[in-house]
């Protein structure tokens, strides 16, 4: 089954004192997802829509076993991120802007060292590696140290190495921030590919256009609560004027003015 369930997970930070000046909050904790569900079938690109600091990172880490949730759990597959951990990051693909790859390496020693360590054959390794080094235009820069690639290219290289183990299930932490055009554009072409292998994939942004253009299922997330979880056109049907943007902004001005009642 490659279905990804993720059920009313709940998790909670302690604040430090600069943090509680950051938020301007005299509280000690904060709870960063909150009683948060949701389902990713095969075939069909799940997208978590919303603001910085919403509670999509943090979603998402749950969901890669990166951090345990305090509430909940999440399946993937047949796979608990509780219990079989390690089971989970076998089948997983996760891909965020937090990863940094090491300077002095090259992309052929990454490919080779994460496929390994995945357990991956040896002829695999070498046709999948050609593959999608091909696919991302790597295969020119595969013997540059990664220090001197662009950041472009150092997103195309992360990419190919979290689908080295070619997984089930991708799950991306806003792919495509901070790129240029023409990178984006492969990361989100290659994101469709993968939807139409039957593969499970789940996308977090704060882009509007992104989730429109992509996703066919979506959910809203405010300070840490799914606002609206259903297909994209359902979701639109919520709002005024049928406009995702108009539901998205309506939702982001309730949570201001929350914040400062």
């Amino acid at each position: 089954m490659n279905t990804l369930q993720v059920e009313n997970i709940r998790k909670t930070f302690r604040l430090s004192k600069k943090q509680r000046k950051i938020e301007q909050t005299d509280l000690k904790k904060k709870v960063a997802v909150d009683d948060v569900s949701f389902t990713a079938n095969p075939g069909e690109i799940f997208g978590l829509l919303g603001p910085n600091g919403a509670g999509k990172t943090t979603a998402l880490r749950c969901i890669a076993t990166l951090i345990k949730p305090d509430q909940g759990d999440v399946y993937v597959g047949d796979y608990s991120v509780l219990k079989e951990s390690s089971e989970v990051r076998k089948n997983i693909a996760f891909l965020t802007n937090e990863l940094k790859l090491e300077d002095h390496f090259t992309p052929n020693y990454l490919y080779r060292y994460f496929s390994r360590l995945h357990g991956v054959d040896e002829t695999v390794i070498e046709e999948r590696k050609e593959r999608l080094f091909k696919r991302f235009g790597i295969d020119r820069f595969a013997e540059v140290k990664v220090a001197d690639l662009s950041t472009g290219m150092k997103q195309k290289i992360s990419l190919a190495i979290s689908l080295v183990h070619d997984p089930n299930f991708i799950v991306f932490d806003e792919p495509t921030n901070g790129l240029d055009v023409l990178t984006a554009k492969t990361v989100t072409d290659y994101l469709v590919e993968m939807r139409e292998q039957g593969k499970t994939v789940i996308l977090s942004t704060h882009i509007l256009s992104v989730v429109e253009k992509l996703c066919d299922r979506v959910g809203i997330i405010i300070d840490g609560k799914l606002k609206a979880y259903d297909t994209l056109e359902n979701v639109k049907k919520q709002s005024s004027d049928g406009e995702l943007e108009t539901l998205f902004f309506d939702f982001v001005k309730e949570s201001l003015g929350e914040d400062h009642a």
